[in-house]
């Protein structure tokens, strides 16, 4: 059976309803940095995520080529995240997307280093004939940090954030939006499959202890 990161490591991709603390360990992704609002039909967005998903499956499917890679076992392509921050707030403005700066990404395996990930940029460059420059192997140290399953639309979020806050501060910590920690969202939905109230979203905030 394929290895699936949601059900082995249910801590990061099925947190409850309800907002609680968890300790991120490094992460290595396949990710597209970009800017502007994520429904443009053909906007920036849209294309990051089709170059992720190009080189998430070359990488799963290279067992049925000619190039072995070493450590390599079977496994469900991880979810597609993001990180997103606005300039110049922390806070994000939901009605303001048009500002949106975001990291589109998908988590890699483990067995997956720089030399497989150029590897498979190269194959999608050269048999799919994609443009991916912009694509790179980011690798993310997130720490601690609250969470909550956000249940319905991406413009409702704001209120999950609100009791995400207002439990971290009842913990005695604080927001920490600093040195590259950023807003991150994990979706588990297909919007374009799943009714708007069923999406399924982990929301993720680093923060730290208050005064530290």
């Amino acid at each position: 059976m394929a290895f699936d990161y949601k059900k082995e490591y249910r801590e990061f991709y099925m947190p409850p309803k309800k907002p609680d603390f968890v300790e991120v360990p490094e992460m290595n992704y396949v990710a597209v940095r970009g800017k502007g609002d994520p429904n443009e039909p053909d906007g920036a967005y849209k294309k990051a995520i089709g170059l992720l998903y190009a080189v998430s499956f070359t990488i799963k499917m290279s067992k049925m080529g000619s190039n072995k890679i070493e450590g390599y076992f079977d496994y469900v392509v991880p979810p597609l995240e993001g990180l997103w921050w606005q300039s110049g707030t922390e806070k994000i403005d939901y009605s303001r997307k048009e500002n949106f700066s975001w990291i589109a990404m998908i988590r890699l395996p483990e067995f997956v280093g720089k030399d497989t990930f150029d590897w498979a940029v190269r194959e999608v460059s050269e048999k799919k004939q994609m443009d991916v420059s912009d694509v790179f192997y980011f690798t993310y140290q997130e720490g601690l940090c609250v969470q909550c399953m956000h249940i319905g639309g991406y413009d409702n979020e704001p209120e999950t954030m609100e009791r995400m806050e207002a439990f971290t501060e009842a913990g005695g910590y604080e927001a920490d939006l600093s040195g590259g920690r950023l807003h991150h969202e994990i979706y588990l939905s297909d919007p374009r499959r799943c009714k708007e109230e069923r999406l399924r979203t982990v929301i993720r905030t680093p923060i730290k202890k208050k005064d530290a």
